[in-house]
């Protein structure tokens, strides 16, 4: 048995060693080869190639447009102010902030009773004038007959010297007779002069019976309109505004009542930088009539208005830029003046321009063209606009060819790529927004929280309830509405 074991052992020693050796022998000679090698020629490099997406630059008819940021003002708004003082003795009912009024329609009455005085005042004025032009008329035509008879009767005087003058003549009278009807003649032309005179009097008194009539009707006018003051009344269909008054109130001359806005005659206001500015105006130095776009965010969904952009400022204001130009709205419903809204402003178009992303251009507009080989190279592609994540360059040479969409600083002039090409290069195609399909639970508790806010516009909560009512709602909605539910 003992020599067994001992026999064993020993080959297994032996073993151990043959490995042992074999193993250190190996480990020689992968040494030696490797210092051979170190010294001898090494194989060829192989050129890395990168791969890139590219579109192809088709050049089109784009519309570009500028995005800024208004105010909706009302185009139409009506000041309420008292015309003279008084005490409020009447306000209309729903005379309050936001109701609606009508043309015509009494909102406030102050006290007329001093109106009415004055104006009781003023008719008995103008009877009283009335009254002396009547007898002034009277009195013109007594002098005309007085003076009509004075004339007669010098006419007589006249033809009775004349008879008296030829008798004598022919040596029938005498010249006593003569100077007696000579005298008569006389005092008869004293009596026409003094009834002319009484005539021009007359006829002045009838002119200042007129004249006193004229001021007194328009003592009669302004009583009227003093009385028509103590009633205000709408102008205009709108809604009030800034109103502070009650029942009972002292107001005094040209006191703000409050305003009427016209909510249907609204216009936005925004600035531009200059440089934006002098894209919408022509060769004429006139600003163009340029469409724009105006959407308000209301808890989720947009209220959306066009219209055209209609002036400018006529200065700038210190301590700012830019222009401030203003465009009239049509159909902007559910929009408030004091909005703050987003305008979007259609540019004149430009022809031979393609739509790339930005990433596709450097700082010194160009961009990488798929040359033969498959190799880049560096082309300008001058940039005219900048359109959010994209850019509006100048064709030129580049029609037709591939450009790469996304440069890296891997990428540059004389690399090797391997082109990516996509369905419809050459265009950007915005994702569309994902839907999705609500539980009935989760859709009640998103129409309920719709149905009780009461700062949403109706326009705009018709249109959302409308949206969750769908069998798939937009991701979007659904993230806003549970943001500001706290969800």
């Amino acid at each position: 048995m003992r020599f067994l074991a001992r026999s064993l052992t020993g080959l297994f020693l032996v073993a151990a060693t043959l490995g042992l050796l074999a193993f250190a022998g190996s480990l020689i000679v992968g040494a030696v080869a490797d210092r051979m090698g170190a010294g001898g020629p090494g194989a060829p490099a192989r050129e890395r190639v990168f791969s890139a997406n590219v579109l192809t630059v088709v050049p089109e008819r784009i519309v570009p447009e500028m995005v800024a940021f208004g105010e909706i003002r009302s185009s139409r708004t009506l000041e309420l102010r008292s015309a003279r003082a008084g005490r409020i003795i009447e306000i209309a009912p729903g005379f309050q902030d936001g109701a609606a009024v009508t043309a015509g329609q009494l909102l406030l009455r102050l006290d007329p009773a001093d109106a009415i005085s004055a104006r009781d005042l003023a008719l008995a004025g103008v009877a009283e004038a009335e009254a002396d032009g009547r007898d002034a008329a009277r009195a013109l035509d007594l002098a005309r007959d007085d003076l009509a008879a004075a004339v007669a009767q010098a006419d007589l005087r006249r033809q009775a010297l004349t008879r008296q003058e030829d008798l004598a003549s022919r040596g029938v009278g005498s010249a006593a007779a003569v100077e007696t009807a000579a005298l008569a003649l006389s005092s008869a032309d004293q009596a026409v002069v003094s009834r002319r005179s009484a005539l021009a009097t007359v006829e002045a008194r009838v002119d200042q019976a007129a004249s006193s009539l004229n001021r007194a009707r328009i003592a009669l006018a302004e009583a009227e309109r003093a009385l028509a003051d103590t009633e205000i009344r709408a102008s205009f269909d709108g809604r009030l505004s800034g109103v502070s008054v009650v029942s009972g109130r002292l107001v005094s001359a040209n006191e703000s009542l409050g305003q009427i806005i016209d909510p249907a005659a609204l216009e936005v206001a925004f600035r531009l930088s200059t440089a934006q500015f002098s894209r919408l105006v022509d060769a004429g130095g006139d600003l163009v009539v340029a469409p724009v776009r105006v959407a308000l965010d209301v808890m989720g969904a947009e209220i959306v208005a066009t219209g055209v952009v209609e002036r400018v400022g006529a200065s700038v204001e210190a301590g700012a830029s830019g222009r401030v130009v203003y465009a009239a709205l049509t159909g902007a419903r559910g929009f408030r003046p004091g909005d703050f809204v987003t305008v979007t402003i259609a540019e004149p178009a430009l022809d031979g321009v393609a739509r790339l992303p930005a990433t596709a251009v450097d700082g010194d507009g160009e961009v990488l063209v798929l040359a033969e080989g498959e190799r880049l190279e560096e082309t300008p592609a001058p940039v005219l606009r900048r359109q959010g994540d994209d850019v509006l360059v100048e064709v030129g040479a580049l029609a037709g060819r591939e450009v790469v969409a996304e440069r890296s600083p891997l990428l540059g002039a004389g690399i090797k790529i391997k082109p990516i090409r996509a369905q419809g290069a050459g265009q950007t195609e915005a994702a569309a927004p994902e839907d999705v399909e609500l539980t009935p639970e989760r859709r009640a508790q998103l129409i309920a929280f719709v149905e009780a806010n009461t700062r949403m516009p109706d326009d705009a909560k018709a249109r959302m309830l409308e949206q969750l009512a769908q069998e798939r709602v937009p991701a979007q909605v659904i993230e806003r509405l549970e943001q500001r539910m706290g969800g």
